[in-house]
């Protein structure tokens, strides 16, 4: 017996589909100023997806149609004379264009054969896209989800208008490997590219192709971002080496990939995730072409599997781990690029936050650790141990350098000698032709993770260094119990702190057991987050926002921190 189809569903993609469209079918021979070629192309597609739903309001539109085509020429206008599209920071992009051709191909399959209103439409289409197919043929790319985004694109045009060239090309980019870890994440780490573009891609591929080995890649990935997904509605991202790693990423964008794969698999945690992504109305236009391309993704969901709690995870290879339980879901993270790579750099994880906790409404948004060594920033865990269940120990040693004089056969007479980076500043010293006598600075992090929260203990060793514990919450409530100290600041002194958002609260309370005493609020010089000399010497930071409650001291130290959550409300 056929599955039945979620009418619903289609229904709130369509309406989706109406707010951008209806506007733009309203006015169709505005000329659209300002608009990307990628917001064009997903404009076309968008209305014309619309013209074809019986779910649209503008089923069968006369001013859809006139409207795609007032933007297809904008979008034509934009094309340079190589068939790559002009615009935004990447100069004659490949990958980019790239983005814009998946669209413009799969406008193309919703338009053809559609009838005749849509003729001129198609043929413009087809134009845009043939222009396109020798750049994309032969283009390069510079990010590891580029390679399936330019492939998706090629695929498609070849699904339009077949062409093996294209698909050899495929198989030259394939031939490298998907590049997904034992753990199901991609080598970007990304939330952002996992969603928006190398699952999508790797289904797209999948299809044409015929390669169940993609469409499995999706689900790895699927199923382990399933223990990343926060109470917030967010999906983690500390671990991300790109832009995203700072912000949180919302679930909604993975909805159609956990439907999808959700009808065709029969998994019962796909389904319960895909109905959470929609929990809060369907806003993306671009679904209603989706539901029309992919016929599968409007069938009723599977029953949808309950979340298992407590549930606890630990990703070895980017070096973070989760616990959720009913009253706290806490994260732990120790794989920092930076302490390997010994730069910040755009393609890196750099994030360093080491741990999160969320209960309910209470939400400790980031946990940070600065020291006052050679100003080499923050801690960074260089290594990450599990002891045990759900334990966890994080550790990174400083090394910095005195420099001795040259040996003789070493110097020059003109005084000028190489100018050579030695992991913290550079200067014209000729840095490894010198003798050194180093300088070493080790801070440990051990974290016990429980059902209502986590235990920390912190060995601050090596040389005195002034150093801070940096407790970021989310903006909403108060923290009772710790001593304002300006500029929305806080220091934990003597005695436990609760940081309270009506009935949910997050308790801190720190012990001192090795060291002298903890700084207080005279001491509010030490009391601060310091991002390091890589963000300081071009006038930036990467510091956080929000209520922000320190402990700290001048080092050596040792200090226990135990943070509790408690919910009027746990989830059962």
């Amino acid at each position: 017996m056929p599955t039945p189809l979620d009418h619903e569903f289609v229904r709130s993609a369509a309406r989706a589909a109406d707010r951008l469209a209806a506007p733009l079918a309203g006015r169709p021979d505005e000329e659209p100023a300002g608009v990307p070629h990628r917001g064009l192309a997903r404009r076309v597609k968008t209305l014309i997806a619309a013209y074809r739903s019986p779910d649209s309001a503008l089923h069968g539109s006369g001013q859809a149609v006139a409207a795609a085509a007032t933007h297809l020429r904008a979008l034509r206008a934009t094309q340079t004379g190589t068939g790559l599209f002009a615009g935004g920071d990447n100069v004659q992009s490949p990958p980019d264009s790239g983005f814009t051709v998946n669209d413009v191909c799969d406008a193309h399959v919703l338009a053809a054969g559609a009838g005749p209103e849509l003729d001129d439409v198609t043929a413009a289409l087809a134009e845009i896209a043939h222009a396109a197919t020798g750049s994309l043929l032969t283009g390069g790319v510079h990010t590891p989800n580029h390679r399936w985004e330019l492939s998706a694109a090629l695929a498609r045009l070849h699904r339009s208008f077949p062409d093996d060239r294209l698909l050899d090309r495929v198989e030259e980019w394939l031939a490298e490997g998907v590049d997904i870890d034992a753990e199901g994440l991609y080598s970007e780490r990304s939330a952002n590219y996992a969603a928006h573009v190398s699952n999508p891609s790797l289904l797209l591929l999948a299809e044409v192709l015929g390669r169940a080995d993609l469409l499995y890649a999706v689900e790895r990935n699927l199923a382990t971002t399933l223990d990343l997904i926060r109470p917030d509605g967010t999906v983690e991202t500390v671990h991300s080496r790109r832009q995203d790693q700072k912000h949180p990423f919302p679930l909604a964008p993975y909805l159609p990939h956990y439907r999808l794969l959700a009808i065709r698999t029969g998994r019962g945690d796909f389904a319960r995730v895909a109905r959470l992504a929609a929990a809060d109305g369907i806003d993306d236009p671009d679904l209603l072409a989706e539901t029309l391309l992919t016929p599968d993704l409007c069938r009723a969901l599977p029953a949808p599997a309950e979340e298992a709690l407590p549930r606890d995870r630990y990703l070895t290879t980017a070096r973070l781990a989760t616990r959720a339980s009913a009253t706290a879901h806490t994260v732990v993270y120790g794989g920092s690029d930076v302490p390997e790579h010994r730069r910040i750099r755009s393609g890196l994880a750099c994030n360093p936050t080491f741990l999160r906790l969320f209960a309910g409404d209470a939400v400790l948004d980031a946990v940070r650790l600065s020291r006052g060594f050679f100003d080499l920033g923050p801690f960074r865990a260089a290594d990450m141990e599990q002891p045990a269940d759900n334990s966890y120990r994080l550790t990174q040693t400083l090394t910095a350098a005195y420099y001795q004089p040259l040996p003789k056969d070493e110097r020059r007479d003109d005084g000028v000698y190489r100018l050579v980076d030695d992991g913290r500043f550079s200067a014209s010293m000729a840095f490894p032709d010198r003798p050194q006598d180093g300088v070493s600075h080790t801070t440990r992090v051990e974290v016990d993770l429980r059902e209502d929260g986590a235990d920390l203990r912190i060995d601050i060793s090596g040389p005195p260094v002034p150093w801070s514990l940096e407790l970021t919450f989310r903006p909403g409530g108060v923290p009772e119990g710790a001593v304002p100290i300006g500029d929305g600041r806080w220091c934990l002194t003597s005695g436990p702190m609760t940081y309270r958002v009506g009935d949910d609260e997050i308790r801190v309370e720190a012990g001192l057991q090795a060291g002298e005493p903890l700084a207080g609020p005279d001491r509010s010089d030490v009391l601060r987050y310091d991002p390091g000399q890589d963000y300081t010497v071009v006038g930036g930071t990467d510091a956080t926002t929000g209520i922000r409650v320190y402990i700290g001291g001048l080092g050596p130290h040792t200090v226990t921190v135990a943070l509790r959550a408690r919910r009027s409300a746990p989830v059962v």
